[in-house]
């Protein structure tokens, strides 16, 4: 099993924790569980397409998977997957 640690943004629809274990021997496959047991989280992560959003990042124990394998990333038991949502703005 390894843990997605959900932002608090987005932890009103997985029940206010703020982690959750899943399985999966890739990323891919941890997402998808993910959705599987949130179904209304996928819209905010996922395209129409089925496509990672581009303000969605992913973390692998620290490691940007845009740097490994994206999401064919290979997990190990004890993982952490963080979910990172893109910041942007600033001052004018």
């Amino acid at each position: 099993m390894s843990k997605i640690h959900i932002p608090t943004p987005l932890r009103q629809y997985v029940g206010k924790q703020p982690a959750v274990d899943v399985s999966g021997a890739t990323v891919a496959d941890a997402m998808n569980s993910l959705v599987a047991q949130h179904p209304e989280l996928k819209r905010h992560l996922y395209t129409e397409e089925g496509k990672l959003r581009a303000f969605v990042n992913i973390y692998v124990n620290d490691e940007d998977i845009r740097y490994l394998q994206k999401e064919a990333t290979t997990l190990n038991d004890g993982d952490n997957i963080s979910i990172v949502p893109s910041i942007a703005g600033g001052v004018g």
